[in-house]
């Protein structure tokens, strides 16, 4: 499926808003729920831990219009689950050093134990 290209000012997309502090146990039908009144909801994500499938304790709301952003800015504070929600403008995703890296920036090289993972394998031979 092919999605509409986002209108984009500096650094920001402007039909997309980043929702925070959410409690771990919110999901996507709860924040419809909440947002829906104040227009036409494209989609709901819950960024889940690519591990454990839990929340992470912030989403994305996709919505239909810009104009949609500045209403629902405005239930930033809004509480849900006991805590106060954070609504903003979703900003893009800023570049982190070290590229696809995962290791985080210590080279990934098999650890400190002096080899890395082909050298246990030669004793097999």
């Amino acid at each position: 499926m092919l999605r509409p290209l986002l209108a984009r000012k500096g650094n920001l997309m402007s039909k997309k808003i980043f929702v925070g502090n959410l409690d771990y146990s919110v999901t996507e039908i709860e924040l419809k729920e909440i947002f829906s009144p104040v227009g036409e909801i494209v989609s709901v994500k819950v960024i889940r831990d690519f591990n454990t499938g839990k929340s992470k304790g912030f989403a994305f709301i996709e919505l239909s219009t810009e104009a949609l952003v500045d209403e629902c800015k405005k239930l930033d504070g809004t509480d849900l689950k006991g805590r106060p929600i954070k609504v903003s403008e979703a900003r893009e995703r800023e570049s982190r050093p070290g590229g696809n890296n995962r290791g985080g920036g210590r080279g990934g090289f098999g650890g400190g134990y002096g080899g890395g993972r082909n050298d246990r394998r030669r004793d097999n031979y």
